[in-house]
């Protein structure tokens, strides 16, 4: 299965190609002329960007600004922002981790309006994962359904909780979008539920990255199966899997629209800038041991990952009192992002919804995102 996005030396050719022709329309008037060459190697020698909220600029090696005016302008920063991400979680990977998914299906079990498949991938090499596959009953011959990934929260029982087989009812969103109809994967993130992976003993830089591509390959089963539609593919996740399913969105452009619950806010305003708990080894280590937890030093931040989404859809449930994400930085990032999705003139599929709640996903908020999710699942 091909993978659409593969390593930083393509984005950084796809940098290149955007530069070529953007750059001598928007920069030439102020900036000296650019030769492809110096391009190439812009997004390796990253301009630091100080200010992660202002997102309609763009700025070379030497600090110099241009506002950003259109689309291939933003592609351009948009690669500044996926490299500089890749600085602190580590390269995404090219060919070297590709491997024949190699699909096991064991155990199955009538769900009453679905069917649940226990499964097993083939991730990389020397790594297999584990998820619940649930089918709705009634898919015609040749009909394609919508597929959704659905990834859980810090929970031991993992992918059984989206799965609605334990854990809390206001997190079995994977069952309960699978009794809408839609084909749903729940994986077990790989510290979780059937999995014990150690992912520095496998070479990743983080936990975060491991994830990513973990979540991949997930997208790659859902679009190999006769029974979704692979250009109807989205993302759903709370809490671990709030942010999870943005990191995911960010790399794989197959994802169409994400619902994020209580996933995420600006470095600033967690716990007061204190970012310590996004630093050990469940997610990126190098934001203390390289980036010395110094907001000033961290090369990205959650606005700049939330507008990287754009045009897709977006989906944030942010509570009014959720104790590990203000809602004072959750609307940081959405003001950041809002001028990035008016640009692609998608303001409305940049969506947020305050509910009088703790970290939690709230039934009436849950209808809202399917309802959302669904509205992004049209066939083009």
């Amino acid at each position: 299965m091909t993978i659409p996005l593969s390593s930083s030396s393509n984005l950084n050719r796809r940098c290149a190609r955007f530069s070529a022709a953007c750059f001598r329309c928007f920069v030439a008037a102020a900036l000296t002329t650019v030769t492809i060459s110096k391009l190439e190697a812009q997004v390796p020698n990253l301009p630091a960007y100080l200010d992660h909220t202002n997102l309609l600029v763009l700025r070379d090696a030497a600090g110099r600004e241009v506002p950003i005016q259109n689309e291939a302008d933003w592609a351009v920063r948009r690669a500044h922002i996926v490299a500089s991400f890749e600085k602190v979680a580590g390269k995404f990977p090219g060919g070297e981790r590709r491997v024949p998914l190699d699909l096991k299906i064991g155990a199955s079990t009538d769900e009453g309006a679905f069917t649940r498949l226990q499964i097993s991938y083939a991730v990389e090499p020397g790594d297999r994962a584990t998820a619940w596959l649930l089918l709705p009953k009634g898919i015609r011959p040749n009909e394609r359904r919508a597929g959704v990934l659905a990834l859980h929260q810090t929970t031991k029982i993992g992918k059984d909780e989206p799965a609605g087989i334990g854990g809390l009812t206001n997190l079995n969103y994977g069952k309960e979008l699978a009794q809408r109809g839609h084909v749903v994967l729940c994986p077990d993130y790989h510290r979780y539920g059937e999995r014990t992976v150690d992912p520095y003993k496998m070479g990743w830089d983080s936990a975060t990255m491991k994830g990513i591509w973990d979540h991949m390959r997930a997208v790659d089963v859902l679009a190999s199966r006769p029974e979704v539609d692979a250009k109807r593919i989205v993302a759903i996740g709370h809490s671990l899997g709030g942010h999870n399913s943005i990191f995911v969105a960010l790399f794989d452009d197959r994802i169409k629209a994400v619902v994020s619950s209580c996933g995420y806010n600006a470095f600033p305003n967690y716990y007061e800038g204190q970012i310590a708990g996004w630093s050990h080894d469940g997610y990126m280590p190098r934001l203390k041991n390289i980036y010395h937890l110094d907001l000033k030093a961290v090369p990205f931040d959650w606005p700049e990952l939330v507008a990287a989404i754009a045009p897709r859809g977006l989906f944030t449930n942010a509570p009014k009192r959720d104790d590990n994400f203000s809602l004072q930085g959750v609307k940081v990032c959405e003001q950041s992002a809002r001028p990035v999705y008016d640009l692609f003139g998608a303001g409305k599929k940049l969506v947020y919804v305050h509910p009088d709640a703790p970290h939690d996903f709230p039934p009436e908020v849950r209808q809202q995102a399917y309802q959302f999710l669904e509205s992004q699942m049209q066939k083009d």
